[in-house]
């Protein structure tokens, strides 16, 4: 009997909240790759002049070498399909070398970008900044979002933003429901909880990965512009870059239409793709510039001086290991790799190779290789075990 009303009243106690976000998160549990299923969206729509990749799978060779799995290198493409990975694609000088759905899923599946959404954004405020819509990264954000107090946020510029370094406040935890993450990503007032945001620090003392900042990134372009963040990837991205297919980007409610910036573009693995050839290529799209190569250059091109963090304009980089007699992380190179996530200086133990990525929960990746003009795209439904990154870095090496 006790049983039955304990059962009762956690199911009425879950109809009440499923009005906000902490029930919402309780109803979907935690983020899938069926996400874009579940929220409303704003609309992206394929170029009327696509550009297609060159298919050459089969007659062109690629070399897969063995990827680390629990301490040990084994035989990548057994661990490919057993890895949860939904799509995985390798391009060389627009041909298409390796192209790998899992059953379900192919050319046509869509899936979230998750956080790989940040480096977008980070591609449209450089492109703003061409237009001189914003005047520079150096900026505070309160020239353009005036609900913050210019006392406590003015210290803070965009370029704060853009390296998570703004000492703004925020739990990025994905496991509580009671977090911000939880709430920006189940919330159905995005602008409405921003007006909340406390500061906790001085800015730029601290690398500190939160996406509130993509998603004030967001509210600035949006302001500068006077266009939401998905017409500007339209006009500026989508069409430009002739995506193949339509898309979406979820959003907060019907009601309020506000783009969850830092994450939940939808699309499919070949587009994403293409925004990597865009980067691969400086900024330039089949000879017209789409975005600065300077803004380029300052978003890919790591600098140390910068931060002592491989992030930096809301890209990833990649890093070689130093010095060579670490036997250990030579042996487990992803021991370092996962250390950045934790907030831990590495300037000290390695340095950038000039690649770069675009990360997504769950293991989404736009994996960028200039010195082999390389491109990988990974999308999954979780990371599978796998450390991609430094695997990424070492396939584009061997091909």
């Amino acid at each position: 009997m006790k049983q039955g009303l304990f059962f009762a009243g956690a199911f009425v106690l879950l109809l009440v909240v499923s009005s906000c976000h902490v029930g919402r998160f309780f109803i979907y549990n935690f983020a899938d790759i069926r996400d874009y299923k579940k929220f409303p969206e704003n609309e992206l729509h394929a170029a009327p002049q696509p550009f297609h990749f060159m298919d050459n799978k089969g007659s062109l060779v690629i070399h897969f070498p063995d990827i680390w799995k629990k301490g040990k290198e084994v035989p990548f493409e057994p661990e490919l399909r057993r890895s949860n990975t939904v799509a995985f694609l390798v391009i060389r000088n627009d041909s298409v070398l390796y192209e790998w759905y899992a059953p379900k899923y192919s050319q046509k599946s869509i899936v979230p970008s998750f956080s790989m959404a940040k480096s977008f954004i980070s591609s449209m405020i450089g492109m703003a900044i061409d237009e001189g819509k914003i005047k520079s990264t150096s900026e505070p954000i309160t020239n353009y979002i005036d609900f913050l107090d210019k006392e406590k946020f003015g210290k803070i510029t965009i370029q704060h933003l853009l390296d998570m370094q703004s000492g703004i406040k925020n739990n990025e935890s994905y496991i509580n429901p009671f977090g911000d993450v939880a709430k920006y990503y189940y919330g159905r007032h995005l602008k409405k909880y921003m007006r909340h945001i406390k500061v906790k620090e001085k800015p730029g003392k601290n690398f500190e990965y939160i996406s509130l900042n993509t998603q004030l990134l967001a509210l600035i372009l949006e302001r500068a512009t006077g266009q939401t963040p998905t017409d500007y990837l339209q006009q500026k991205i989508w069409t430009p870059l002739g995506m193949e297919h339509d898309a979406s980007w979820s959003i907060d409610s019907k009601k309020n239409k506000t783009e969850k910036a830092f994450c939940c573009i939808n699309a499919r693995a070949r587009d994403f793709a293409k925004f990597g050839r865009l980067y691969l290529n400086n900024g330039n799209w089949n000879g017209q510039q789409i975005v600065s190569s300077k803004w380029v250059d300052e978003s890919v091109n790591f600098r140390e001086a910068k931060n002592y963090y491989l992030y930096s304009n809301q890209w990833w980089h990649t890093r070689n290991f130093y010095p060579a007699s670490d036997t250990t992380r030579l042996q487990k190179p992803w021991m370092l790799f996962t250390s950045y996530h934790k907030g831990k200086t590495i300037a000290n133990v390695c340095q950038p190779t000039g690649d770069y990525f675009a990360e997504g929960h769950l293991g989404q990746f736009i994996y960028v290789s200039p010195k082999h003009h390389l491109l990988i795209v990974r999308l999954g439904k979780n990371y599978g075990g796998l450390y991609w990154a430094p695997y990424m870095k070492k396939l584009a090496a061997a091909n």
